[in-house]
């Protein structure tokens, strides 16, 4: 029997993988302004919205489908920031990223280039030493 989701919670709560948990508690811990999610469907969640569930991902997105969520992403962040001054830290994979970086000027990608165990590796690290 499939479990049943709830109709709405917040972003945070819906995404339940290890690495993204422990992603979250990583982006927390640096104090950030905001802390956003990207979503398959909604594009750019603040973490603490609520929306309903859904099973979408960048994963099984065709070329241009891919290019247009990076598009309206690109837009949604326009509003809530300055892709030129402001800076980013993407903890997000690279199927994500990729159409959005070309946008933004002053990123980091701390997890860049490391396998799933590393980058969970990484991030308990960081979060015992908090």
């Amino acid at each position: 029997m499939k479990k049943k989701l709830p109709y709405k919670a917040k972003a945070r709560d819906l995404y339940i993988s290890t690495l993204f948990k422990y992603s979250l508690d990583y982006a927390e811990s640096l104090n950030p302004d905001k802390i956003f999610i990207f979503s398959a469907k909604y594009g750019l969640v603040d973490s603490e919205a609520e929306i309903e569930p859904y099973d979408k991902c960048l994963t099984n997105m065709s070329f241009k489908e891919t290019k247009e969520w990076a598009d309206r992403v690109i837009d949604q962040i326009k509003k809530e920031a300055d892709l030129k001054e402001d800076e980013f830290i993407f903890l997000a994979g690279e199927r994500y990223r990729k159409y959005l970086l070309p946008h933004i000027s002053n990123y980091q990608i701390p997890l860049k280039g490391l396998g799933i165990g590393k980058q969970l590796h990484y991030l308990k690290m960081r979060c015992q030493n908090e």
